[in-house]
């Protein structure tokens, strides 16, 4: 790959399809901030960018842009800049340090010398707060929904990287059904202090399969096809909710089936004495062209 190329994967597919395109940049040192905003709007994507990191204590910083800004955190695509860097060589060690505006992030290789490396994440213990009925009602009014389109659980903000607003669809066709608009979903946001509104249902409880859709803030785009710091937000949601067990067994979450564009995020919650203390976030990239450009 030459210097400053650009590489598009797609992040999460689901059976070789889908997943989320995101152009990556493993040598993004000489970029300025504009020339990361305009590759983003370029593409229309969240995009990842690769630069040294700044101390002894990193191997990398990752830096995350969509066309109208820069975003402190984008799980989607660090798995993909770490695919990138696996597959180009320039990973020595299957566990990387990444310096990111959220905090550190550990990442985690498998098979880093094949074609197909297996990337996960790590991501902090999630914190998942119910909304007020004001917000409840402010959320819902966005979506132009009601009550009874819901299960009998609460509307909540979660967090790992970024907050989350969850939204518990009484079925998934309840969830494909909605519809949103864009000024309404950043200005309902803003209000309730989040970065995107994720309503979600049950798909199979017994395999814990989900299925949730992201409406961003202000990204530039209205919804997004997987969302893996979203998906990691809500398996604490799910925790809290009784809506999985306490254990670390996979948890499934697809994304995108309304945009055409199926996939697949997993999600595992980590314990110590019983108690949640992070998660690992993965899933499979898929190479969306055959050169850098």
């Amino acid at each position: 790959m030459a210097q400053g190329g650009i590489r598009l994967v797609n992040v999460f597919t689901h059976q070789g399809q889908g997943g989320n395109p995101c152009p990556i940049v493993i040598d993004a040192t000489a970029l300025q901030d504009e020339d990361m905003r305009a590759i983003a709007a370029r593409y229309g994507h969240e995009s990842g960018f690769v630069r040294p990191p700044s101390g002894a204590d990193s191997d990398f910083t990752f830096r995350f842009w969509v066309p109208r800004h820069e975003m402190e955190m984008c799980g989607h695509a660090t798995i993909g800049a770490l695919w990138c860097l696996a597959t180009a060589g320039r990973l020595d060690a299957e566990q990387m340090r990444i310096e990111t505006r959220s905090g550190s992030v550990t990442g985690y290789v498998e098979n880093r010398e094949t074609e197909n490396p297996t990337v996960e994440i790590s991501q902090p213990v999630g914190k998942v707060v119910d909304l007020k009925r004001a917000q409840e009602e402010d959320v819902l009014a966005t979506l132009r929904i009601s009550r009874s389109d819901l299960l009998d659980l609460p509307i909540q903000n979660a967090v790992t990287s970024r907050v989350k607003t969850l939204i518990p669809m009484k079925s998934l066709a309840h969830l494909q059904a909605l519809t949103t608009d864009m000024a309404l979903t950043e200005k309902c946001c803003e209000r309730i202090a989040s970065t995107g509104l994720y309503p979600y249902a049950v798909a199979d409880q017994a395999q814990r399969r989900f299925e949730a859709r992201q409406f961003p803030k202000s990204s530039g785009y209205p919804e997004d096809a997987a969302t893996g710091i979203a998906a990691a937000a809500l398996a604490f949601g799910l925790l809290k909710n009784d809506l999985v067990p306490r254990d670390s067994g996979r948890i499934t979450i697809l994304q995108g089936r309304a945009m055409n564009a199926l996939s697949e995020i997993r999600v595992r919650i980590g314990f110590a004495d019983g108690r949640p203390v992070g998660c690992l976030l993965g899933g499979e990239v898929m190479p969306a062209d055959d050169h850098a450009v």
